[in-house]
């Protein structure tokens, strides 16, 4: 993502993997006078996760929307998708994707903004549509381990320890749900 933000031109930036695709073809002009808002720096909007016989052991079939928050619960979850969000380019004059996250590498960025209070808007409707069977949704023990380390990293060392219990625990539950299916 960071080669992509380097060659951009625009004022806004959108990171649509190949899988996912926009909600409808109204999504931008349904957007249009958020972008011309000067002190706004994200707009978040709903992921519809589409499910393609491989759904991750979090969601079910009767809950398959992604609701964003920009609030204190994203130390718990990440509550913002990628799909779902539009970065103003000016936010990466000073930051980046860190490359040593392969899975979390949005969920890092998403606790420096939310650290440096950027200015957000929750955009009342749908802005993509992604699969359900991403490397993120897998339950594998690295995404669990990256988390541990980016929350730790991003707040106290002291908190090491309840990370990477939280990280294990989520692990082990995703697990044992994901055998019984």
């Amino acid at each position: 993502m960071n080669k992509g933000i380097e060659k951009s031109t625009g004022e806004w930036l959108y990171f649509l993997g190949a899988d996912d695709k926009f909600f409808d073809s109204y999504v931008l002009d349904s957007l249009s006078k958020f972008f011309l808002i000067d002190s706004l720096d994200l707009i978040f909007g709903r992921v519809l996760y589409e499910f393609d016989g491989d759904y991750p052991f979090i969601y079910s079939k009767k809950k398959k929307v992604k609701e964003p928050s920009w609030n204190l619960t994203i130390w718990l979850r990440n509550p913002v998708h990628h799909q779902g969000t539009f970065f103003r380019r000016g936010l990466f004059e000073s930051l980046n994707y860190d490359s040593r996250f392969d899975i979390l590498a949005d969920y890092h960025l998403n606790l420096k903004l939310y650290k440096e209070k950027v200015s957000v808007i929750i955009y009342d409707g749908f802005i993509a549509k992604c699969l359900s069977s991403g490397v993120s949704k897998k339950g594998f023990w690295k995404m669990y381990k990256e988390e541990a380390i980016l929350k730790t990293e991003l707040s106290r060392k002291i908190l090491f320890v309840l990370f990477y219990g939280l990280s294990f625990l989520k692990y082990i539950l995703a697990w044992n749900i994901r055998g019984k299916k």
